[in-house]
């Protein structure tokens, strides 16, 4: 009992020693709780941040989509009045042959009508040389070969030199003329410029376009291969690393956005389009508006000029053509005889 009885202050005076501790573990549960609070109001604030950077980021590609689905309609709608226009130049490149048809049946008319008629020799050479001389005048126009006139009037020249008449010699000094003026200015014909077409369709699938990605191959300076032959092993995997490094970015200055924005489905439509302006082009010469033959060349070339990169050989290639093609048709114009029409007026009139 005694014993019992001397336990009993010891049990009752271990709960007065831990009742003085609560304190200071009440502070360190505090400053444990601030600490978290601190950490995740930073957090928040984070998060916040990242939120309106990838809202910023979605409004950002949200705008570049809906640019580049306008350029896509774009395209498509240039592209239908494109065809559009072609199918307009088709009925006219028709009715053009329907023409060609008439001259030439009014040509054999014309040719059983001299035959039937009952005229002197001088009478008959100077209509066979006016009908001749129209007629390839007429071709001129219509087709803007001017080989058949040209041939008309060296061939009238001909027969006025062996006809031996006096009075025929300002007609024959006219054809002559007339002659050297349509072959001196005749060096931009249409052939050269179709085969320039020609050439220029086949160049526009390899046209690089600005936002193609060109192989970088470095500077000599770091190419391994620039190392000479004794060079230590540690320089020579420093250079290699310095390369492959050096490939694998590409820094340039962009001028043009527009360009660099446009994805491959909307450069298939570009190279469509131009494919079609091109054979615009065609038309329009075959057709001989010279008008719409220079706006379209035109457009060709704002648009190499805008979407392709210029220091590409094809690229420069396509832009000599452009330049050339340009310069045939400023100085193609409708032949003039006007001096040989007056000089058969004349020789018609005198007999």
């Amino acid at each position: 009992m005694q014993e019992h009885g001397e336990r009993v202050p010891v049990a009752l005076a271990a709960p007065a020693a831990t009742v003085s501790h609560p304190a200071p573990h009440g502070n360190a549960s505090r400053l444990v709780l601030g600490v978290v609070a601190a950490v995740a109001f930073a957090s928040l604030l984070l998060v916040i941040a990242l939120w309106q950077k990838v809202s910023g980021m979605q409004e950002q590609l949200a705008r570049q989509s809906a640019d580049s689905l306008a350029q896509a309609a774009e395209a498509r709608t240039l592209a239908r009045q494109a065809s559009e226009t072609v199918q307009a130049t088709a009925a006219k490149v028709a009715v053009n042959e329907a023409r060609v048809a008439e001259l030439t049946l009014q040509r054999s008319q014309l040719e059983e009508l001299m035959t039937s008629l009952s005229r002197s020799r001088d009478e008959n050479l100077v209509v066979d040389i006016e009908s001749a001389v129209r007629l390839g005048l007429q071709q001129a126009q219509v087709t803007g070969n001017v080989e058949p006139l040209l041939a008309a009037l060296k061939a009238g020249e001909q027969r006025v030199s062996r006809s031996v008449q006096p009075r025929l010699v300002p007609l024959q000094r006219a054809l002559a003329r007339d002659a050297d003026k349509i072959q001196a200015s005749s060096t931009g014909n249409t052939a050269d410029a179709l085969h320039k077409l020609d050439d220029l369709m086949r160049l526009v699938d390899d046209l690089p376009t600005l936002n193609a990605v060109a192989t970088q191959t470095g500077s000599p300076l770091w190419a391994p291969d620039a190392l000479p032959a004794d060079a230590p092993w540690w320089q020579r995997v420093l250079s290699a690393v310095r390369f492959e490094l050096r490939s694998l970015v590409r820094v340039g200055r962009v001028d043009k956005p527009e360009a660099v924005l446009v994805s491959p489905e909307q450069v298939f439509f570009l190279r469509e389009n131009l494919k079609l302006k091109l054979l615009n082009v065609r038309l329009s010469l075959l057709s001989r508006q010279l008008d719409s033959a220079r706006n379209e060349l035109a457009g060709v070339t704002a648009a190499l000029n805008k979407y392709f990169d210029p220091r590409s050989r094809r690229t420069q290639s396509a832009a000599t053509l452009l330049q050339q093609l340009q310069a045939q048709v400023k100085e193609g114009s409708a032949p003039n005889v006007d001096e040989t029409l007056a000089a058969l007026s004349a020789a018609a009139a005198g007999r």
